[in-house]
């Protein structure tokens, strides 16, 4: 791998190509080209090789690039060969809501444990899974246990950086924030934050424009039903 510092916006072009990695391995497919790859899911090639470039030479010349090979490479670069033990701070509706979330699994992630600080919660077991809530308090102790090593934040703004304190001092180095504020974190720690309510206003500008301005990507629409397609024949 070059030695040259990898930027958050190619892993997250990673894990997209290894999404669609996967719905080519499912369709069989065992060879693509970066060409097809950027052309079957509206990417861009010559983004790819260069993301792929800065970590090795994985295409073969006159055949493009083996799926399954391509994909054990992407998911070990991005340490999901290793399972992850999560958990989440907030016993509310989406805190709860992400406990039960099955998608984690498919990337290597498990929930483990979720913690509040609600004496009516703590305690009780949420999910299929049953996955017990703890008292905030005793968060490094379980982190201990339980290995975790990524956190999500699911709390309201007004005590959002006061958790992430707890998490830092627990020892975690990776936490996944959904709450609505800007958080302030040590260097050794990556803070992530996901804020539904600036997607949802881009949404909101997209609805407020002249039907005409919009344009639909027939490529898309395309790779859609053929996705939507293999996820019924899942089912």
């Amino acid at each position: 791998m070059k030695s040259e510092k990898i930027s958050e916006l190619t892993t997250n072009r990673l894990s997209v190509y290894l999404r669609c990695l996967n719905a080519l391995a499912i369709a069989g497919i065992k060879t693509v080209s970066s060409q097809a790859l950027a052309e079957q899911f509206n990417l861009n090639s010559a983004q790819i090789r260069k993301d792929l470039g800065y970590f090795g030479e994985f295409g073969v010349r006159g055949v493009g690039y083996y799926v399954a090979d391509l994909r054990e490479h992407i998911t070990k670069i991005l340490g999901l060969d290793n399972p992850h033990r999560v958990g989440i701070v907030g016993a509310g509706r989406l805190g709860t809501a992400l406990a039960n979330y099955r998608g984690f699994s498919k990337s290597n992630f498990s929930v483990v444990a979720v913690f509040d600080n609600d004496q009516t919660k703590i305690g009780k077991r949420v999910g299929e899974d049953e996955i017990a809530i703890y008292d905030v308090k005793k968060m490094p102790l379980v982190v201990k246990q339980k290995s975790i090593d990524v956190m999500v934040v699911a709390v309201p703004a007004r005590v959002a950086q006061r958790v992430l304190n707890q998490i830092m001092s627990a020892g975690i180095k990776a936490v996944l924030n959904f709450a609505p504020a800007p958080l302030s974190a040590r260097l050794d720690v990556k803070v992530k934050t996901v804020d539904l309510t600036t997607s949802l206003e881009s949404l909101s500008y997209f609805l407020a424009q002249p039907q005409s301005t919009v344009t639909v990507n027939r490529g898309n629409k395309k790779r859609f039903e053929e996705l939507k397609e293999v996820d019924e024949q899942e089912l």
